[in-house]
């Protein structure tokens, strides 16, 4: 019964490298690339870069604190 276990093991392993191994894939130099494009292009709607256009838009502002005890 453990050799069954580790056969289908095994077969489920080399299933799996062989999806690995179909796996399109490209140098880090394009890729890298593209990334810097896509930065690029949507910049502009980075709210790290640009901040937000008012206070109230801002999701992570500080709330207002309660100052009754």
């Amino acid at each position: 019964m453990a050799q069954l276990s580790n056969l289908q093991q095994q077969r489920n392993m080399v299933e799996q490298l062989r999806r690995e191994a179909s796996l399109k894939r490209l140098p880090v130099s394009e890729v890298v690339e593209e990334i810097k494009q896509f930065i690029t292009q949507h910049e502009q709607e980075d709210y790290l870069l640009v901040g937000f256009s008012s206070q109230k838009s801002n999701p992570f502002r500080e709330r207002a604190s309660c100052g009754v005890l």
